[in-house]
């Protein structure tokens, strides 16, 4: 890996994504998000990680995709190039991913944030879409999850002049978790994962699909696919483990399985 360092043991059950290109603010080109499509598929799969955290520095978590790939690609090159399909791998990742972000997070680094389940924002953190500035439009999902986060209005404000907003305006709004002091933002997120990494991996697994699906179905369809998945959770150790802990007034040790 070049453009991204991966420690998959940073601390207790969390992996640590760093993007690593601050030459370039994080600019998010086809090789980094390569790299980071199989660090994901790694530690997906990896049975000590349970939480993963992304993260650029404090200038700046991605400012955006890298525009010097993109310049003078006609719409069948960029249909051949297929630069999105790497981002399924992040939205199809099964394990929490939290986004630790501080300073730009613009355009792909605004979009990287939010396909991650939680977003921990810096003070100094600001979000955008600023791809209208450039003759274009977001194209990996600013659209559909800034919409859903923040409303139609706002979504539609920020998509059309390319505005930006800082940490404690996207915390108004839900689109980051929360926001603490440049210095703790990194610390705010490891906090974070630890809580949901003591949490039984299966349930959690089942549990983020669940909230996932409520974004892409009816009500209907959506309560009856959080049912299923609550029984499945009474074929895992973990659920034995947990009520019996319970009972027994003692904390549960799970072991994901």
């Amino acid at each position: 890996m070049e453009l991204i360092k991966v420690n998959p043991a940073h601390k207790k059950y969390i992996a640590l994504i760093e993007l690593n290109r601050p030459k370039e603010l994080n600019a998010l080109n086809l090789q980094l998000m390569q790299e980071l499509k199989e660090a994901l598929r790694q530690l997906d799969e990896d049975e000590t990680v349970r939480v993963i955290i992304i993260t650029g520095n404090e200038r700046a978590f991605a400012a955006g995709a890298d525009i010097k790939q993109m310049a003078g690609k006609t719409a069948i090159d960029m249909l051949n190039i297929d630069q999105f399909s790497t981002w399924d791998q992040i939205r199809k990742t099964k394990k929490p991913l939290i986004a630790a972000v501080s300073g730009f997070a613009l355009g792909g680094g605004c979009e990287l944030a939010m396909t991650c389940d939680m977003i921990v924002a810096s003070e100094t953190a600001k979000f955008g879409q600023p791809e209208i500035k450039i003759g274009v439009m977001p194209g990996a999902g600013g659209t559909q999850r800034l919409t859903r986060a923040i409303g139609k209005a706002r979504a539609m404000e920020m998509v059309l002049t390319g505005d930006f907003i800082d940490g404690h305006e996207a915390q108004r709004l839900g689109l980051v978790n929360r926001v603490v002091p440049v210095e703790m933002y990194l610390h705010e997120a490891e906090s974070l994962a630890a809580k949901i990494a003591a949490m039984s991996p299966v349930a959690a697994k089942l549990a983020k699909e669940s909230v996932n699906r409520a974004f892409e179905t009816h009500l209907d369809e959506g309560l009856n696919f959080e049912r299923k998945n609550f029984y499945l959770t009474f074929a895992s150790e973990d659920q034995t483990e947990g009520m019996n802990a319970f009972i027994e007034k003692r904390k549960a040790e799970f072991k994901g399985r």
